[in-house]
């Protein structure tokens, strides 16, 4: 076989900016092949610029088309030398606002983006994964918000908490083929979406958010626990000390977590 058929690969969508570019860099550092997909052409090519060269290559795709999902896996798969190792299900929006503020585009957006985009990801990825089988790995980018729901994040919420049920559930469904399923569970990452500035705050989330007392971890910390995810079996993997934290106490305190939330939101120290 051939350095290109051996060589391991990860196809990583939402590869942009924020969570992905760093993911991307990092696994490319470490002899991975990566396919870089967004729909933010010239993000992709910053990105690409900031990767070691020749270890990745750049497709398009809006994950909320299925049938694009086709062919940008197809595409990598023929780049990467015919093997795919690992699906990084990491494209995402967000938006803090009270549910009955939203309106019926800005829900649809979202849940098209966050639930069926990652669904047909697994979709589409699945065969290519079994042929990489056993140790291939579908991760899903879930969240603290698919953990704790929380004020202001009610739809975003609803999405994640769906990302972590699909994610437990093809962990039962693939685990004879050997494939590996797991979610990623970030709190808040200095990304470009905690960037966007609040029309009502004239403030960036990131900077309300520090006012706020709300810990904001540094991107630079994802990629390990990526790394982590792929190489070993656990189920469900935090990012960032709140994050840790509010899933201990969201298993063994319940009532508390829930008279926390709705008394201060995300972000109490307790």
């Amino acid at each position: 076989m051939t350095a290109a058929e051996t060589r391991r690969a990860i196809f990583v969508t939402g590869g942009a900016s924020g969570i992905g570019r760093a993911v991307t860099i990092f696994f490319a550092e470490r002899g991975w092949f990566v396919g870089i997909a967004d729909i933010d052409q010239a993000g992709m090519q910053e990105t690409l610029s900031q990767t070691k060269q020749g270890m990745a290559s750049t497709h398009t795709l809006d994950v909320r088309d299925r049938a694009q999902w086709n062919v940008a896996l197809a595409e990598f798969a023929k780049a990467s030398g015919g093997r795919i190792d690992v699906v990084f299900n990491n494209a995402g929006i967000a938006d803090g606002s009270p549910l009955v503020d939203q309106d019926e585009g800005e829900l649809t957006r979202m849940i098209d983006i966050n639930l069926k985009g990652v669904i047909f990801g697994a979709q589409a990825s699945h065969k290519y994964l079994a042929q990489t089988a056993p140790g291939s790995v579908l991760l899903n980018t879930a969240s603290l918000a698919g953990i704790i729901g929380a004020p202001g994040l009610a739809a975003y919420c609803a999405t994640k908490w769906g990302v972590r049920g699909l994610t437990e559930s093809l962990d039962a469904e693939w685990a004879k083929e050997g494939i590996n399923v797991a979610s990623l569970c970030p709190g808040f990452i200095d990304t470009p979406i905690i960037g966007q500035i609040n029309a009502d705050s004239n403030q960036t989330a990131k900077e309300t958010l520090i006012e706020s007392g709300v810990e904001v971890s540094p991107v630079d910390i994802v990629p390990e626990v990526v790394w982590r995810a792929v190489h070993g079996t656990d189920l469900h993997y935090t990012v960032g000390k709140m994050a840790k934290r509010l899933r201990r106490m969201r298993r063994w305190l319940p009532g508390l977590v829930r008279k926390d939330m709705r008394n201060n939101g995300v972000g109490v120290e307790s």
